[in-house]
C-alpha cells in the first residue's frame, strides 16, 4: 500500500472511532486506535502512518512518537474534514 492510501484509511478510522471535541474537531485516543481490531488488520505500521499524516498536517498529536501503553490517552486529532 502507498502512504497516501494508508493516510486516507487512517482518516476514515479516526472518523469512525472518534468524537467531536469542543472545537468541532474529531479526535480519538491513541489507545483506542491501537487496540481496535479493524485498525490492527488495516495497518502494518500504525505509528508510521500516524507520523506520515502528522507530517502532511492532516492530523496532530502531542510529541513525536506514540507508543502503546505509555501514550494510550494521547488525543489524535483530525485537522481537516
Amino acid at each position: 500500500m502507498n502512504v497516501e492510501h494508508e493516510v486516507s484509511l487512517l482518516v476514515d478510522e479516526i472518523r469512525r472511532l472518534g468524537n467531536k471535541n469542543a472545537d468541532g474537531k474529531i479526535s480519538v485516543k491513541f489507545g483506542v486506535l491501537f487496540n481496535d481490531d479493524q485498525c490492527a488488520n488495516l495497518f502494518e505500521a500504525l505509528v508510521g502512518t500516524l507520523k506520515a499524516a502528522k507530517r502532511k498536517k492532516i492530523i496532530t498529536f502531542e510529541g513525536e512518537l506514540l507508543l502503546q501503553g505509555v501514550h494510550d490517552n494521547v488525543d489524535v486529532m483530525l485537522l481537516q474534514d
